[in-house]
């Protein structure tokens, strides 16, 4: 059991309390949609992405989804979304690079997916879009970054964007407002489990 004087903790976290409303009440509001980039080599990029959409969709918000990388692959979260008037859902891709063998093929697609979403951003109808694995289609130079960013700042005022996948391009981590780098710790498919429905995808 802890010798510490209940008082003293109650002192020391009001303290705290009062520094944090203090550096709370210096922020300001930017007044548009925030950037987010979710990368690095650990899972969960496109699971964070989809933790935003459902706090987007619990204040009544409108969300476009687009998914560049994943094809035809059925996922929880894409069977449980398409369910949702609140929530514009569209898969562009054709599977993985190695899937389709076919650059210009994935080239096309990779363009129509963006050229879908940079629809969506400028639409004003759309509090959040998200990219889902468009940074391997920049690795891949599928798409230009600098196509990209632009299409980030003709974006509706309102609108919020997260972008996601691994080996996002410097210039658009120096662009978002913020980024989240995810570290792979440990990894089931090291240890030759397979992808879990319901846990993976």
């Amino acid at each position: 059991m802890s010798d510490a004087d209940p008082k003293d903790h109650k002192e020391k976290m009001q303290q705290r309390q009062a520094e944090q409303r203090a550096k709370v009440a210096e922020l300001q509001d930017p007044d548009k949609g925030l950037v987010l980039v979710h990368t690095g080599p650990g899972k969960g990029k496109s699971s964070s992405a989809f933790g935003v959409v459902v706090r987007a969709l619990g204040w009544k918000q409108r969300v476009g989804v687009v998914q560049f990388i994943k094809g035809k692959w059925k996922t929880g979260e894409r069977l449980f979304f398409e369910q949702l008037d609140e929530v514009t859902w569209h898969t562009m891709g054709e599977g993985f690079t190695w899937d389709t063998q076919d650059r210009n093929r994935d080239i096309a697609a990779a363009e129509a997916a963006f050229g879908k979403a940079r629809e969506m951003m400028a639409s004003g109808d759309y509090d959040l879009v998200v990219m889902d694995e468009i940074n391997i289609a920049i690795r891949y130079e599928y798409l230009k970054i600098e196509d990209v960013i632009a299409g980030l700042d003709a974006r509706d005022k309102r609108t919020a964007v997260v972008l996601t996948g691994r080996d996002a391009r410097p210039e658009l981590c120096d662009y978002a407002d913020l980024v989240t780098e995810m570290t792979e710790v440990k990894h089931p498919f090291k240890a030759g489990i397979k992808a879990q429905r319901g846990v993976d995808y």
